[in-house]
């Protein structure tokens, strides 16, 4: 099966204690035999709409396979057990948004290759 989550880590934190949110996050997946496709970090935004008093958060996606079809359970536990994560959402991704998800990465990939070309000019 293929699955997106995204997760939202409080903004109390600092850039590097979320990056380390994300690490931890990363290596559960691994740990449970997880094919991570493709992690993602946002970066710091502001909500719609206040969570806990918050008004931003540091935003994480990872994509994945996994064949385990107790992953999913066990990794939202692990999200809910968890103090520095705000939120997230997991959904399983059908061919047309594996497909979508496929096209987003290689326009992201253009993107960073185009901002180093013009840092080394």
């Amino acid at each position: 099966m293929h699955y997106e989550t995204v997760f939202i880590v409080n903004p109390v934190l600092s850039e590097e204690q979320a990056g380390q949110t994300a690490k931890k996050y990363e290596d559960f997946l691994k740990s449970k035999k997880a094919d991570i496709i493709s992690k993602e970090s946002w970066g710091l935004k502001k909500l719609a709409y206040s969570i806990e008093k918050k008004k931003s958060g540091f935003y994480f996606l990872f994509e994945f396979k996994s064949s385990n079809e107790d992953l999913i359970s066990d990794f939202e536990l692990d999200f809910k057990r968890d103090e520095r994560v705000m939120r997230w959402i997991t959904v399983k991704l059908d061919k047309h948004a594996i497909a979508y998800s496929e096209k987003r990465r290689e326009r992201l990939q253009k993107k960073e290759e185009k901002k180093k070309l013009k840092i080394n000019k």
